[in-house]
C-alpha cells in the first residue's frame, strides 16, 4: 500500500514537472522554422537539423521563462480561480525546490547548446533577458507588455535565420511582429472579457474596446506586410495570401463566437479549420518554393 502511494506521488510529481514546462506552448517555437521554409532549405538535411536544434533550444528557453514566471507569480496564482488549479506550483503538485532544479537543468542544457550553435544561443540569451525584464517589470506596463511578448516571436525568427546563416527579409520581421501583436492583443482582450482585471494587474489599464482596436490594426498590418513580403521577395507565394486572410478571419471568429483566444495555442489546436489552414499554408509554401532546390 505504501509503495503504491509513493509510486502515485512520484508519478504526480513527474506529470507536474512536465506540465510546468508547458509543452503545449512549444507550438509557438515553430516560428523558428520560418527561415528554413522561406529560404527553401527544407530539402537540405543539414539545414533541417540546424533549424530543429534551434527550435529545441528555444523550447528549453521558453520553458525556463515559464518556470521563472510561475515561481515569481506563485502567490498571485494561488488566489486566481483558474491558475490555482492549472499551474503546478500554485496547485502544489510541484514544489519550489523541484522547480528550481528543473530550471537549473534547462539553463545547463542551453549552456551546452552554445558549443553546437553559439549564434542561436546569443539570440536566446537576448530572449531570456527580455523575459526576465518582462517577469519583474515590463508585464505591468500597458502597451509595453504586448510589444515585449511580440518581440519574443521576432527573436524566434531571427534565431532560425542565425541557425541557417541566411538573411531574413525586413518584411518577414515586420510581418512577424504584426502577427504577434495581433495574437497578444487578442489574448489581453479575452483575459479582460473572461476574467476582468483579476487575471493580471496590467489589465486594469486596458479596456476591451482599446485592445480590439489594437488587434484590428495589427491584423490589418500583418496582412499588408505579408502581402508586400510576398510580392517583393517571393512572388510565387502570392496565392497563399487568401489562406492568411482566411486564417485571420477564422481566428477572430474563434475569439468572438467560440470564446477562445485567451491562449492562442489552445485556440489553434482546438479548431480544425485553423489547423487545416495552417497545414495548407505550409504545404502551399513548400510546393511553391520546391523548384528553388534545383
Amino acid at each position: 500500500m505504501n509503495g503504491t502511494i509513493v509510486t502515485r506521488s512520484a508519478l504526480g510529481q513527474l506529470l507536474g514537472l512536465i506540465k510546468l514546462l508547458r509543452p503545449k506552448q512549444w507550438v509557438k517555437n515553430s516560428f523558428v522554422l520560418a527561415p528554413l521554409l522561406f529560404s527553401g532549405g527544407f530539402l537540405n538535411s543539414g539545414a533541417v537539423k540546424d533549424a530543429l536544434l534551434a527550435m529545441l533550444l528555444f523550447c528549453l528557453a521558453s520553458s525556463a521563462t515559464y518556470i521563472l514566471n510561475d515561481m515569481h507569480d506563485i502567490e498571485h496564482d494561488r488566489r486566481h480561480p483558474k491558475k490555482s488549479k492549472t499551474r503546478p506550483l500554485a496547485a502544489g503538485t510541484v514544489s519550489i525546490p523541484a522547480a528550481r532544479v528543473m530550471l537549473g537543468v534547462l539553463y545547463a542544457a542551453l549552456v551546452c547548446g552554445w558549443f553546437f550553435t553559439p549564434n542561436v544561443v546569443l539570440v536566446i540569451i537576448a530572449y531570456l533577458a527580455l523575459n526576465l525584464a518582462y517577469t519583474f517589470v515590463l508585464k505591468h506596463q500597458p502597451v509595453v507588455d504586448i510589444f515585449t511578448i511580440s518581440i519574443g516571436f521576432v527573436l524566434r525568427v531571427y534565431a532560425g535565420a542565425m541557425a541557417l546563416a541566411v538573411p531574413v527579409s525586413a518584411w518577414m520581421f515586420v510581418t512577424t511582429l504584426s502577427l504577434a501583436l495581433y495574437l497578444a492583443a487578442v489574448k489581453r482582450r479575452q483575459e479582460l472579457s473572461q476574467s476582468g482585471t483579476q487575471g493580471r494587474k496590467v489589465l486594469e489599464k486596458y479596456s476591451v474596446s482599446l485592445v480590439d482596436r489594437y488587434a484590428e490594426i495589427s491584423a490589418t498590418s500583418s496582412l499588408i506586410f505579408y502581402s508586400m513580403f510576398v510580392m517583393s521577395s517571393k512572388p510565387q507565394l502570392v496565392f497563399t495570401v487568401p489562406l492568411v486572410l482566411f486564417g485571420l478571419f477564422r481566428y477572430w471568429y474563434v475569439v468572438e463566437e467560440l470564446d477562445g483566444g485567451e491562449s492562442p495555442t489552445d485556440a489553434l489546436l482546438a479548431d480544425w479549420q485553423l489547423l487545416l489552414t495552417v497545414a495548407l499554408w505550409v504545404a502551399a509554401c513548400v510546393w511553391a518554393l520546391w523548384p528553388m532546390q534545383g
